[in-house]
């Protein structure tokens, strides 16, 4: 059995509770407050409705669903977003809709094509999902030359191929 954090959550006026879709899942799904309309090319922040207060130590990561980063060119602009332990304002999405054109349809995050166009985010879609991850506090130690550590595997940016 895995060890449960508590975190409190408050809840918007028409807001839904983050939900696990299945037993063992790491990330909650988190739902939509509102219909937002998503043009091509254009970035909103879809409203929750929930605030958080996030143990110390620990941050929210916001990340995409896979089904709709495969079905759709919706993405979250700054994935993982971090929600940190002292924030308490509202939880909300940042989705860039990276439709190059616009051929005049909408269509809806459920639909299947990965279609170019506008996109109608409704109430009650699940966006987003939420986890809980341990953050460890960074203590730097300054040194002359990092190559003087053992472990260095000599490559970055593609050097092990394509």
């Amino acid at each position: 059995m895995r060890k449960e954090i508590e975190v409190f959550i408050e809840l918007s006026e028409g807001a839904v509770m983050p939900t696990y879709a299945n037993e063992g899942d790491a990330g909650m799904d988190v739902y939509a407050l509102e219909d937002i309309i998503i043009t091509p090319m254009d970035t909103k922040i879809i409203p929750t409705g929930i605030k958080v207060a996030v143990p110390d130590g620990y941050e929210i990561q916001v990340r995409p669903r896979s089904g709709i980063s495969y079905k759709t060119p919706l993405r979250i602009s700054n994935s993982p977003g971090t929600v940190d332990a002292k924030y308490r304002g509202d939880v909300g999405v940042i989705i860039t809709n990276t439709s190059v054109y616009n051929p005049r349809e909408e269509y809806l995050i459920d639909e299947k094509g990965n279609k170019q166009g506008t996109y109608k985010i409704r109430k009650g879609d699940r966006i987003a999902q939420i986890v809980l991850q341990e953050v460890p506090k960074i203590k730097f130690n300054k040194i002359d030359n990092i190559k003087d550590i053992e472990g260095d595997r000599n490559g970055g940016f593609g050097s092990t191929g394509i």
